[in-house]
């Protein structure tokens, strides 16, 4: 009796799941994410992914797992397998991008965070992340701009103005560098006062031998 029982109660969750569709599966999946029950929302997104192979938030979530695990080059697959099926989702190229950056790949990363960015052009921490890859490869003048946009966009931008700053003192603009730097710190970035304490109490020289 109590085989019957199970076998009824295994045909009965068989044909929920065969009827559920990859959304949902992949909403099942986020739930079981956001509550650190990593293997079986993959199980879910696999089940999506099954149900549609064309369904790219699955691809997405997974590789979000699989990046919470440190498989980065299987997040990388996910997440490039994700914007290959929906060429307009911004997410799934900045999460490639933090990987392309975690792999030392800034020009790579570069790339993505610039397609993030014409996709939606208030991605802040895209902007950011662009910054950085950008000063990796010294392009100091490029990624203070960068900084510059997210100001404009959230003049409150802690990381933004401490970013600048560091920029701005290794390109050789002291006094604006130490200006942001005093910026971060006002806005409640204490690391940047010991900065500040650094770099930036010390006579400076210019081209005439003078100093300010």
């Amino acid at each position: 009796m109590k085989n019957h029982i199970t076998l009824i109660i295994c045909i009965i969750f068989s044909s929920v799941a065969y009827g559920q569709s990859a959304k949902e599966f992949t909403e099942q999946g986020k739930a079981m994410y956001e509550k650190r029950e990593y293997m079986q929302a993959i199980i879910n997104y696999n089940q999506a992914i099954e149900k549609d192979q064309n369904y790219f938030l699955a691809y997405y979530m997974r590789g979000k797992v699989k990046e919470e695990f440190d498989d980065i080059h299987g997040a990388m697959k996910d997440f490039s397998s994700a914007v290959e099926k929906n060429e307009k989702f911004a997410e799934g190229y900045y999460a490639r991008g933090n990987i392309k950056f975690r792999l030392q790949d800034y020009f790579g990363a570069i790339s993505d965070f610039s397609k993030t960015i014409e996709l939606n052009p208030n991605h802040l921490d895209a902007y950011y992340k662009r910054g950085q890859a950008k000063h990796q490869l010294d392009a100091y003048q490029d990624a203070i701009s960068d900084c510059t946009q997210i100001i404009e966009l959230n003049p409150k931008s802690i990381d933004a103005y401490y970013l600048r700053g560091v920029l701005r003192l290794e390109f050789g603009q002291h006094e604006a560098g130490c200006l942001d730097l005093s910026k971060a710190g006002e806005l409640g970035d204490l690391k940047a006062y010991d900065l500040i304490r650094e770099k930036c109490n010390e006579r400076v020289y210019n081209a005439d031998g003078g100093s300010y």
